[in-house]
């Protein structure tokens, strides 16, 4: 499925489900590839080196589900009555993420609110092509098990 404005809004939805009063607060929601959304949030821990990216929870998920991600939001809020705004995935997610391969979407901010952009757009020198079967591929499933 293509990243559209359903997965964006299930994301908020999560987010105003689980943070409704909170000052600050991150959701994230991923389709897979027969059309399901998985939703989460971010792991908050006293200790910060326990933390996690909200998108992690609905991407082990779906690894564990054997269902391959095509897209994923992660959406953010600041404030209890702020403006959602779209973040694009961290360097640590966009590895979570490079399992799927390069045409995996992502929503970014944009001028006019959000767009998306394929891994290989927002990573175009990928460092795990090095270790892909084909020469300058992206590394498949077979490499990262």
């Amino acid at each position: 499925m293509e990243l559209d404005q359903r997965l964006v809004d299930a994301a908020i939805a999560q987010l105003d489900a689980r943070w409704p009063d909170a000052d600050q607060a991150v959701a994230a929601a991923v389709y897979l590839d027969n059309g399901e959304i998985l939703t989460s949030v971010s792991l908050d821990n006293l200790n910060a080196a326990a933390t996690l990216c909200a998108e992690t929870g609905a991407l082990c998920q779906a690894y564990t589900m054997d269902r391959r991600v095509t897209a994923s939001v992660c959406v953010s809020r600041q404030g209890r009555n702020g403006p959602i705004d779209v973040l694009a995935p961290c360097g640590i997610c966009q590895e979570r993420l490079a399992l799927w391969g390069p045409d995996v979407q992502v929503a970014v901010a944009d001028g006019s609110g959000w767009s998306f952009r394929t891994l290989a757009e927002i990573n175009p020198f990928y460092w795990g092509t090095r270790f892909a079967a084909e020469d300058g591929a992206w590394p498949g499933v077979a490499e990262h098990r």
